[in-house]
């Protein structure tokens, strides 16, 4: 392949491109990253930042000016409408496992900016918007890519390819790797509002979920406002469940007879699918582009998150001379089994447990909380699990 670019290629300028793009431009690896739109997206789906993910964004400087603009939630809750509080999680009690004991609550696209923001200083750096990647061709010595800038079209080539470029990943398509999995029949529906839940509930934390066998729900608080989902029956159609009556009478499940101002509703169908490899050849899926699941638990973002470190570490040791034989393939079978076994399962036994039916269901829940809670070392147990701690740790052991 002539005319071999001297970097590594990123489809998709998202808080898992841009990660990615960061740590390779900290170990000295020339970047350019390719987007799609003619600017940063400004869509705010993930909100949840976890622990570890917020000890690896400090390497790269971007997890303090974060927390600065987002908000520290140290507690989680899990409540049902018929019991009330079944049980709460302090992030204090791993402090020793981590730096940041706590969840950040603060929408991605705050991250995708602070990156850019760093990045734009870097000579190493470049991103080009309006710019979506149609074709990728590889050989054993490079990567070229097939660019779509308005009706042109280019070829841009590097020493690799991470695709970072989201559920319907051009790169994935590319390809022609599988993305194995199922989409929910109900759909979500979010609604922010400033509603001050906390004068009704003054027991509430900011990160609160709801168990109920007719319509479950979640309270997150991101700066200003609540953002509440529900599951939508199939028998709603999207027209009907994106009007402001509707969202009303959600609403009104929890507060009955309250007046809520709602200032961003979004209505999305929901999936559990992970491609069938994560990487071929020079090319590498990483975040939505690899994996989809569910909101319940904030795993998505954080688990992309996590692929795009694990694989430009792996990378710039590559890169830089410094790695064993073997690392670089490692990525593929490692990741891929970490969200598998950990954040397939979590996220959709998240789901189950909301909305658990039946009075067998609803006990093993509770009684799962309470075992978590029963003693310091189930406590920590579960935090390591939700936080995702365990999932690294997992990944870990499979080197």
């Amino acid at each position: 392949m002539a005319s071999v670019e001297e970097r590594v290629l990123i489809a998709g300028a998202g808080p898992v491109g841009l990660t990615a793009a960061a740590f390779l431009v900290k170990q000295g690896i020339p970047v350019t990253v390719f987007e799609a739109g003619h600017e940063l997206s400004l869509e705010s789906r993930a909100s949840t930042f976890h622990p570890p993910t917020l000890d690896m964004l400090s390497e790269v400087g971007a997890a303090e000016p974060l927390i600065a603009g987002g908000l520290k939630a140290p507690y989680v809750q899990y409540r049902s409408k018929r019991d009330g509080i079944l049980a709460q999680f302090d992030f204090g009690e791993i402090a020793d496992l981590t730096q940041h004991p706590f969840r950040l609550q603060a929408e991605q696209f705050k991250l995708t900016r602070i990156l850019l923001d760093q990045l734009s200083k870097e000579s190493k750096f470049s991103i080009e918007f309006d710019s979506a990647v149609e074709a990728v061709e590889q050989d054993d010595n490079a990567v070229r890519v097939q660019l779509r800038r308005g009706d042109k079209s280019e070829s841009r080539s590097g020493r690799w390819l991470i695709g970072a470029d989201g559920a319907r990943s051009a790169v994935r398509n590319a390809l022609g790797i599988e993305f194995e999995g199922f989409t929910w029949p109900e759909r979500f529906l979010v609604l922010s509002t400033p509603f001050d839940f906390q004068s009704i509930m003054p027991d509430l934390v900011s990160v609160s979920y709801v168990a109920d066998p007719e319509c479950w729900h979640f309270l997150l608080r991101v700066g200003p406002v609540w953002r509440v989902m529900f599951p939508i029956p199939t028998d709603v159609s999207d027209d009907a469940a994106t009007t402001p009556e509707f969202g009303q009478s959600m609403l009104q499940r929890i507060v009955p007879g309250a007046s809520y101002e709602v200032r961003h509703r979004t209505l999305y169908r929901v999936h559990q699918r992970v491609a069938k490899q994560f990487a071929l050849g020079r090319t590498f899926l990483v975040g939505d582009a690899a994996h989809i699941n569910n909101p319940l638990g904030g795993m998505g973002m954080n688990g992309g998150i996590h692929d795009a470190v694990n694989l430009t570490r792996r990378l710039g040791a590559h890169w830089n001379s410094n790695g064993r034989e073997g690392d670089i393939e490692r990525y593929d079978p490692q990741r891929r089994l970490v969200t598998l076994e950990y954040v397939q399962n979590q996220t959709i036994q998240n789901k189950r447990d909301l909305e658990a039916a039946d009075e067998e269901g609803q006990k093993a829940f509770r009684d799962r909380l309470h075992k978590a809670m029963s003693d310091r070392d189930q406590r920590r147990a579960y935090l390591q699990r939700i936080s995702m701690i365990a999932s690294l740790r997992r990944a870990e052991e499979l080197g």
